[in-house]
């Protein structure tokens, strides 16, 4: 048997639950410790450091209305949803490397035409230090010019190409959350 009961916490939007499993007591074993669980209205559950062993960890609890609007009755989770499951979640991961690829692509790009803007200030008669590997090399303005444009026209390719990639990824990605909502509605959460 169980006993169960609520107490208001300091934070105003969570409710402190203690849970103790009773039974008959005996000398040569301790009753269990209370292990207080903080639920916040967002349906989070949470339990404090201090426990010895996880009772409930990151764990949504839907509400009233989420349960009624799933009908209460559990849908069973077949090959092809776990299958589409694991494809969402690898391209969701897709997704993110992408853009911080993305993000660095961009700031090489945006970099290459400020050297550029800066390079067209200095005399055309003076050489410029071009790194080329891990060396540098002195050039004309005029032929390091160039070098930039070519760099930052091959960037820019780059740059597409993500881009394009991304576009798909995401493409592919809402396609799962729609076949995968349409399956299990509000039993599921999708949202990244």
């Amino acid at each position: 048997m169980a006993k169960t009961s609520t107490t208001q916490n300091s934070h105003p939007n969570s409710t402190v639950i203690t849970h103790r499993a009773t039974c008959k007591p005996n000398a040569s074993t301790p009753s269990p410790p209370v292990s207080p669980i903080v639920l916040f209205e967002n349906g989070i559950t949470h339990e404090p450091p201090h426990g010895n062993a996880p009772l409930l960890r990151n764990t949504v609890v839907l509400s009233r209305e989420d349960e009624v609007a799933t009908g209460g009755e559990e849908v069973q989770v077949r090959r092809e949803d776990q299958d589409k499951i694991n494809r969402f979640s690898r391209l969701h991961q897709r997704e993110k490397v992408l853009e911080e690829e993305l993000k660095t692509k961009q700031k090489d790009k945006e970099d290459l035409e400020e050297v550029s803007t800066e390079l067209e200030l200095v005399d055309e008669d003076e050489k410029v230090p071009y790194k080329i590997g891990d060396a540098f090399v002195s050039l004309p303005q005029a032929e390091v010019l160039e070098l930039l444009g070519s760099a930052t026209e091959k960037i820019e390719k780059e740059v597409e190409a993500v881009e394009e990639e991304l576009s798909s990824v995401r493409d592919e990605m809402q396609e799962c959350k729609v076949a995968l909502y349409a399956r299990f509605g509000r039993s599921i959460n999708l949202e990244t």
